[in-house]
């Protein structure tokens, strides 16, 4: 279940229907139809369904087609926006072309501040609830970890997304909805580590990938946290955090929470793939919830897989790929191209209509912002769509919130940031060149930019790239001729309509007084 509709804030009027439905901005219950609040916790399965409606913000998809990952991708230089022409899916064209403003009622800026604060208000629920839930005390635990592990989460995309956030950790009444006023982001980082720390000792080391896949544990704990520190430059803390994830033997063998590197890169994305040794968090997708035109944002498909195929795409031989005619966007810029084309990870990352054009083997409608090479990873195919429903919304192609290779050059990073020799048979070393030696490259040198390439090359189009740009301090020298404003454009306006009549301030990157 996907909520698509609009939500002030916090969802704060809709704290007696929380539970499987979708919000409205008035408090209007059917006890017919739905269940109260004070009403629900009374057993384990209804606490688990709770908790499962926090787990669904996290590949939450709009009823516009906006993901984390598609704005993410076409704000970095890797992608253009592409779609039918300069119109199409226009808030994706806003966010590539830095034209997006505060006052926009939709878009990617209100999707991002809603997706995020929705999670939080749906964990802060669960949280308020559970606790009275009769059932086993040590799974009780674990789902109250495993709800302050998911918003520490959100708090920490909303934190990097917006810096200038209000916190809070239980349901808000509503009389207070207007006087809520934000807090430093130091204050909302300390919070998200005291979640996440908190949650540790009650998080299972590993799920069960047929029965709990996608379900959190003490291993994505640990790799969040990595992150965390990493966007706060304390490499130290950083460090303890990644050596656990990555294991003593990194590129040899198993870390303590299963994790491994997987031998063939392009088996990443393939669809029997399904929460394999180097998966970390990842965002699950099926093809049975019959997603319609109608609605759009609570299909549970993944809408990259329609997205970022080619128009029009019509093989010509038996030998063509079983895409999906899809919409030409998220298209790669020729920058990317010209840096990946004789990578081995070229061909699981690019479709390369350009080519196969070329050699005979296809059409496809040249649309806006061509470029002939498209993502691959997730490209939708006839042998992954769905029996039923409309077959553009249902594919079943999971995605990556945290993989282990992002694990391993995290760490390289923090090494070198620290200090740390990075020589030859270090630990840095090691772990940079076992994410090259995995598709057959040798051996390179430990230096920041040959991190920032590798990065690249092996994070393509995954979402990554424009929050590494930003942590790096690049984005203002990378992305400026996309319309990128040095002191402005890192962090994204707070929307307007969560401004009016509140005491919530804009950020003064934007024009405001915070």
């Amino acid at each position: 279940m996907k909520t698509t509709n609009k939500i002030k804030l916090i969802l704060v009027l809709c704290a007696g229907v929380q539970l499987m439905v979708s919000c409205k901005k008035y408090l209007a219950v059917n006890p017919e139809e739905r269940i109260l609040e004070s009403a629900y916790y009374t057993t384990q399965p209804q606490a688990f369904s709770s908790l499962t409606t926090v787990y669904d913000m996290v590949g939450n998809q709009s009823s516009g087609y906006l993901t984390k990952t598609d704005i993410m991708n076409v704000a970095s230089d890797d992608h253009f926006a592409g779609g039918a022409n300069s119109s199409d899916i226009g808030d994706l064209q806003s966010v590539a072309k830095y034209s997006y403003t505060p006052s926009a009622q939709s878009g990617a800026v209100s999707y991002l501040w809603n997706k995020g604060f929705t999670g939080v208000y749906r964990a802060n629920v669960f949280l308020k609830h559970v606790v009275n839930t009769p059932m086993d005390a040590t799974l009780k635990a674990r789902y109250i970890a495993e709800a302050k592990l998911l918003r520490a989460y959100f708090y920490f995309d909303l934190v990097r997304f917006f810096k200038n956030i209000p916190l809070t950790l239980e349901p808000i009444d509503p009389s207070a909805i207007y006087t809520i006023t934000q807090v430093p982001p130091a204050t909302v980082y300390k919070q998200i580590i005291q979640d996440l720390k908190d949650a540790q000792a009650s998080l299972p080391t590993t799920a069960p990938a047929t029965s709990e896949g996608g379900r959190v544990t003490l291993g994505v704990d640990h790799a969040l946290l990595a992150r965390v520190y990493m966007w706060q430059k304390d490499y130290t803390n950083a460090l303890s955090e990644l050596a656990l994830v990555n294991g003593s033997a990194p590129g040899v063998s198993a870390s303590a929470y299963g994790y491994k590197l997987i031998p063939n890169f392009g088996d990443l994305w393939k669809i029997n793939n399904k929460f394999n040794s180097e998966s970390i968090f990842e965002i699950v997708f099926n093809s049975t919830s019959n997603g319609s035109w109608n609605s759009v944002g609570g299909t549970e498909g993944n809408l990259e897989c329609i997205l970022v195929g080619p128009r029009n795409y019509t093989p010509l031989k038996s030998t063509a790929p079983d895409y999906v005619s899809g919409w030409s966007g998220q298209p790669f810029t020729d920058d990317f191209w010209n840096l990946v084309h004789y990578d081995p990870r070229n061909a699981a990352t690019v479709a390369n209509c350009d080519s196969l054009e070329a050699n005979g083997i296809i059409t496809y409608l040249h649309a806006y912002q061509n470029t002939g090479h498209f993502i691959e990873k997730f490209a939708g195919r006839t042998s992954t769509k769905a029996s039923t429903g409309q077959l553009e919304l249902n594919f079943p192609v999971d995605m990556y919130e945290i993989r282990l290779a992002d694990m391993y050059l995290l760490e390289a990073e923090a090494q070198l940031a620290s200090g740390a020799g990075v020589g030859a048979g270090s630990r840095g070393y090691v772990l940079l060149n076992a994410v090259r030696a995995r598709i057959g490259l040798g051996p390179i040198a430990v230096t920041l930019d040959n991190i920032k390439k590798e990065r690249r090359l092996e994070l393509a189009g995954e979402g990554q790239r424009w929050l590494d740009l930003v942590r790096w301090g690049d984005a203002g020298t990378v992305l400026t001729s996309k319309g990128f404003v040095t002191g402005k454009n890192e962090i994204f306006p707070i929307p307007q309509s969560e401004l009016n009549n509140t005491k919530l301030q804009q950020s003064k990157e934007w024009g405001g007084s915070l």
